[in-house]
């Protein structure tokens, strides 16, 4: 898979889906700022994926002005359960490297599937991705926006309703779309 398709289809994904459909109220500002690093990684298993999230950590850690990293890594954990079993690891990660409280690890899959929802339900596709990615923030960003963003209780539920007034199967066209570019 080439990489600059891969980066093309979570690019058009931010762009026409989180920020378009108003899912992520902070995503606009570091996108339009080109603040957010689009990582692809050829990683075929667990060990060489951590591996490489301990070097996109540090690479972040050292590059302030790079606002937050999207870790893609299409050559592993495409199954959603291994990938969730996986983000176990990835915690720990952040805590054996002492940056639990600077960076937090976010989830995002093509199967994506939130506890006590079934798959076909439209709220999934709030965290479903063209590719399995895992989205590395600064918790001081992550602060900062949720601390001057009013209400920000609500965006869950306000995503839920939105993306279940399009309906999963629209959803998922688009999402196929994106990934096949």
């Amino acid at each position: 898979m080439e990489t600059e398709h891969v980066v093309a289809a979570v690019r058009a994904w931010v762009r026409d889906f989180v920020i378009a459909e108003g899912l992520c109220p902070f995503a606009r500002t570091p996108f339009q700022a080109d603040r957010i690093r689009f990582a692809v990684t050829g990683a075929a298993d667990e060990a060489a994926l951590l591996d490489r999230l301990t070097a996109e950590l540090t690479l972040l850690e050292s590059s302030p002005e790079v606002e937050t990293t999207l870790l893609i890594h299409p050559r592993v954990l495409g199954d959603f359960e291994d990938y969730n079993q996986f983000l176990d690891d990835a915690e720990y990660l952040l805590v054996r490297s002492g940056l639990d409280g600077v960076f937090q690890i976010a989830s995002f899959h093509p199967q994506y599937r939130f506890a006590g929802t079934d798959p076909g339900d439209a709220e999934n596709y709030s965290n479903r991705t063209p590719f399995p990615l895992l989205h590395l923030l600064r918790e001081s960003s992550v602060t900062a926006a949720i601390d001057g963003y009013p209400r920000i209780e609500d965006v869950p539920g306000r995503n839920v309703a939105h993306l279940e007034a399009l309906g999963a199967a629209e959803l998922e066209r688009r999402l196929r779309a994106l990934a096949n570019g």
